[in-house]
């Protein structure tokens, strides 16, 4: 029995004729081809006359238009194939063309493909660009042809570019040739090895998130203990210094009732007081209230200190006032640290009326010179000169006066 179609040995279209098989074996450089008794399928749509060589076709037509009947012509189209029937000379133009070496360079346009398949391809997702170049390179044949194709080079780089062919190379695009259920498999795989890829490239990118989150999470709590490292030296110096201004506070009591005690006895003429053995010694009450220790020049810190203690010692009565000019004073001193460049913060205009209120009339003015404030010659200005900011003196200031503010015991003498 004669054969009724030609298979292709390399990608298993059917082809109606000898013309057929040599169109594809052009376009794909195929040349395993074999008669197969099978016919090719011809499903006509009942309403438009459409032909279809598949089921997949018919499926993707009665989507499109809604068309829904359709009668089956396969035995009425099917004839033998003649296989001694001439093969269709190339045209004597194109032999011209080649007989000339193509001395001049050829316009380049897009390849005619099947409308019918290439709309097929895009419902299915694929991008213009991507099914032309399916279609032309498989043969512009079938819609399985071209996914095969698609399959075989989803890797390559052009892949999504349009396909470009000399201006008279261009064929007439070839009926379309489907198979049953085969169409949609391919597309399936092709759709499932994008999603595949889509997942992995969403995990490496969840992995290279998580790696940044925790490095930042490492550098905040770095950060953090630094931080809470600084603020408890901070504490533990505080704490110290009012440990030594609650000491002198209380040497300096003691040392006042012994003295009020020696001087009771003298006005009632008793002798002194002979300390015990028991008792550690202490120096002899004299008239002059002279301190027994070592004369040496007093340090920046100590001036501070005793100006914040004239101050408050002036103002007995002015509790409120003094804990307000002290924590005047600590704002001027900690702007000036934390914005040295700013001129404003190092300059006090001194009829203003809310500073001497709150610091001239109680004499702080001595504790900002101390600090490095300079009254300017017939000007009305206290000013810090930008290379007279000493850092480590504002600093000395500032912690004198935290603990003026928080001592208790501060001033009682």
């Amino acid at each position: 029995m004669a054969g009724l179609s030609l298979r292709c040995g390399d990608c298993g279209v059917q082809l109606r004729s000898v013309e057929e098989a040599q169109a594809h074996a052009e376009a794909t450089s195929h040349t395993n081809f074999a008669e197969s008794t099978e016919a090719v399928l011809n499903l006509v749509c009942a309403d438009c006359g459409k032909p279809c060589r598949s089921q997949t076709e018919v499926d993707l037509h009665k989507k499109r238009t809604g068309h829904a009947e359709f009668t089956d012509k396969t035995m009425e189209a099917a004839k033998p194939i003649d296989l001694e029937a001439p093969l269709k000379p190339a045209s004597s133009e194109a032999m011209d063309v080649d007989a000339s070496g193509s001395a001049e360079p050829q316009e380049m346009v897009a390849p005619e493909v099947n409308k019918e398949m290439l709309a097929d391809l895009e419902s299915m997702g694929f991008s213009t660009g991507r099914a032309t170049r399916a279609l032309h390179f498989s043969g512009n044949s079938t819609i399985e042809g071209a996914i095969n194709w698609l399959s075989e080079h989803q890797e390559d780089p052009d892949i999504d570019e349009m396909p470009m062919v000399p201006a008279n190379s261009n064929t007439v695009a070839n009926k379309p040739s489907l198979t049953p259920e085969e169409a949609k498999i391919k597309a399936q795989e092709l759709r499932e090895r994008a999603r595949k890829k889509k997942e992995e490239e969403e995990r490496r990118m969840e992995r290279e998130k998580e790696k940044e989150r925790i490095r930042i999470g490492k550098e905040l709590l770095e950060a953090k203990r630094m931080e809470e490292v600084n603020e408890r030296k901070r504490i533990i110096e505080l704490r110290r210094l009012e440990k030594e201004e609650e000491k002198r506070a209380r040497e300096k009591i003691r040392q006042k009732l012994e003295e009020d005690k020696a001087e009771r006895r003298r006005k009632l003429g008793l002798p002194a007081e002979v300390p015990s053995a028991s008792k550690p010694s202490t120096p002899p009450p004299v008239e002059e209230k002279k301190s027994a220790l070592p004369i040496r020049p007093a340090t920046k810190s100590e001036r501070m200190r005793d100006c914040l203690r004239n101050i408050k010692q002036q103002n007995k009565e002015k509790d409120a006032e003094v804990k307000r000019a002290f924590q005047t004073l600590l704002t001027y001193i900690g702007n000036v640290v934390k914005n040295p460049e700013e001129e404003k913060f190092r300059k006090i205009r001194l009829s203003n009326a809310t500073f001497q209120e709150r610091v001239g009339n109680l004499g702080g003015i001595q504790f900002l010179e101390l600090c490095g404030f300079e009254k300017l010659q017939d000007s009305e200005f206290l000013f810090l000169a930008r290379d007279k900011v000493d850092k480590a003196i504002l600093n000395t200031a500032g912690a004198e006066l935290n603990s003026a503010i928080t001592n208790p015991f501060f001033g009682v003498l």
